[in-house]
């Protein structure tokens, strides 16, 4: 395969507001970071673990801000876009690194607010003990597309 591809798809909540930078012709752009997180028994012990991952997201112009309008610390959002690495020289003469996910393509999925309030009614209608399997569930759902992958070699 001569070709190539860079793009990144991740379901993940705000770990931050979206900061923005206006810049002199009109433009925008808007930076957050979004967490994404893994979850899995330690066979040996027993105990359940997660693992966060942070990731620095980066939209542009009239997405950046819809996303500043409508995002807040918390939401949970689908981002898809592409992988760039960037260097900069910091304030101490030394030269930073980053690796940034220029977004394409987003979808809203949840806000901080929302979750809070199914939480809040699931756990005044239901006992505790079936809200477990619930958001367990729900990350096996995510993960099932992963695992149905059907490559053509």
């Amino acid at each position: 395969m001569s070709g190539t591809l860079n793009k990144v798809m991740l379901i993940g909540h705000l770990g931050d507001e979206v900061k923005m930078h206006y810049f002199e012709g009109g433009g925008s752009i808007g930076r957050f970071p979004i967490a994404t997180n893994e979850s899995y028994t330690n066979k040996q012990t027993g105990e359940r673990v997660t693992n966060t991952d942070w990731h620095n997201i980066v939209v542009r112009n009239k997405a950046a801000e819809i996303c500043e309008k409508y995002l807040s610390k918390g939401d949970k959002i689908y981002v898809e876009g592409r992988l760039k690495n960037r260097q900069w020289q910091g304030e101490d003469g030394n030269t930073r690194y980053t690796t940034e996910v220029h977004v394409q393509e987003f979808t809203f999925l949840s806000t901080k607010k929302e979750s809070m309030a199914n939480a809040q009614a699931s756990t005044q209608s239901q006992p505790a003990q079936v809200q477990k399997p619930a958001v367990s569930n729900e990350t096996s759902q995510v993960n099932v597309p992963e695992q149905d992958d059907d490559l053509p070699f």
